[in-house]
């Protein structure tokens, strides 16, 4: 008698379909959202693949460190040059948000 099957036929390793798999180099998976009548690609990353490099969230103007879990979003029609690296809250709050980012006085301008 041979064991039984967990996952349904043509699943990949992990339970999901290669269509339905968006992860790519970066250890994260890919969907696509509606944000102020745009798709945007919306990308998750894994703290291991984000080693050695630090970027700016725009939710909240402050650094996303290296190694921090963390989102990359993109218009659909765009091309690489409109990414975009959020934190996962900043990008879940992000239709709570004012439209100005307030910054406290010593915070750096760039």
């Amino acid at each position: 008698m041979s064991p039984r099957r967990n996952r349904p036929k043509g699943a990949g390793p992990f339970g999901r379909s290669a269509e339905e798999d968006g992860s790519g180099r970066y250890g994260g998976w890919q969907s696509t959202e509606s944000w102020q009548g745009e798709e945007w690609s919306v990308r998750h990353v894994a703290g291991a693949s984000a080693q050695g490099k630090a970027y700016r969230c725009p939710g909240c103007d402050q650094l996303i460190p290296d190694g921090v879990p963390h989102v990359v979003a993109w218009p659909e029609h765009s091309g690489v040059d409109e990414r975009r690296h959020w934190h996962k809250a900043c990008w879940n709050a992000k239709d709570r948000r004012t439209t100005r980012v307030r910054r406290s006085r010593n915070a750096p301008r760039f």
